[in-house]
């Protein structure tokens, strides 16, 4: 009777182990799920190549009718009769509201990653430190894990996009209009404009620039071109300095002095919507230096 007993117990125990082990790699797949799908370090990656580039980006405030959706490129900016109607000082209160809401959302788009982040090593430790054993013990700790950090990524996600505005106050004034418009502020992004280090080019005592903005659509806009000379070399030098207005996507500048290094700033001509600019390109360029006039060889006979 007693072997009969030991060899149910000894059944019993691999019945018990078995069934902790299908466990163990099953709970394991799921939280190895996570990692590979939501949580995978290429993801990360594209999301830190993102926040870089909206750190790069220029924010503005679109005013809209109620109706029309956010992205909605088939409404045409509504006629400047609505600006006429717009409270210039609520707008410029508005406009401070943008700026603050902008750089608050870059700032959280930071600490959210960071986040995600060490969440993705604390799983991942998870995975290569406990044993079966502890693994299926700490499992409630584990799954909380998993649900915050999925809610966390979803919270980063919809952070990504600008949206609307908080509005607390009414931006028209109540001059006796008889119907108020319905309108609406979002923040509305614009990618950053670039130089094409491929095509800006220095010749001897001029440069030819050109410049895109990272995104399909080119729309014709008004840049800012600055130009310095780098380390002027006396006071007649240092007005070698500028700014240019440019309504196209290419510059030639002229009159340059030869051999010297110059720095190229181009950035978008401020516009009255504009709430939050952080970052402008730039890129060094030196002119080539002046080739000497070859004199003719003498043969003497």
């Amino acid at each position: 009777g007693k072997l009969g007993t030991n060899l149910q117990t000894m059944v019993y125990d691999d019945e018990q182990e078995h069934e902790a082990w299908r466990m163990y790699v099953e709970r394991k797949n799921v939280v190895l799920e996570f990692l590979h799908s939501d949580l995978s370090l290429h993801l990360l990656k594209r999301h830190h190549k993102r926040i870089e580039l909206l750190k790069k980006c220029s924010y503005y405030i679109e005013i809209l009718p109620k109706h029309l959706a956010l992205g909605d490129q088939n409404h045409l900016m509504l006629p400047t009769t609505m600006f006429q109607l717009i409270d210039p000082w609520r707008f410029q209160r508005m406009k401070k509201v943008g700026t603050i809401q902008t750089k608050i959302q870059l700032l959280l788009l930071s600490d959210l990653l960071e986040e995600l982040e060490r969440g993705r090593e604390e799983l991942v430790h998870y995975l290569e430190t406990y044993d079966t054993m502890t693994f299926l013990s700490r499992w409630d700790t584990i799954k909380q894990r998993l649900s915050s950090l999925s809610e966390q990524m979803d919270y980063f996600l919809a952070m990504l996009v600008p949206g609307r505005l908080f509005i607390k106050h009414r931006l028209v004034s109540d001059v006796g209009i008889s119907k108020i418009p319905h309108i609406r502020l979002v923040l509305s992004t614009k990618m950053p404009v670039m130089f094409d280090r491929r095509e800006s080019v220095a010749h001897e005592d001029w440069v030819s620039l050109k410049w895109f903005v990272t995104s399909q659509q080119l729309q014709l806009e008004q840049y800012e071109l600055h130009f310095k000379l780098l380390e002027p070399r006396s006071p007649q030098e240092r007005i070698h300095c500028g700014l240019m207005p440019v309504s196209s996507s290419t510059c030639e500048i002229h009159n340059l002095l030869s051999d010297r290094l110059y720095r190229f700033t181009i950035k978008r001509a401020e516009t009255y919507t504009l709430v939050y600019e952080q970052w402008h390109d730039s890129i060094l360029l030196k002119t080539k230096p002046t080739e000497m006039p070859t004199t003719p060889e003498l043969f003497h006979s």
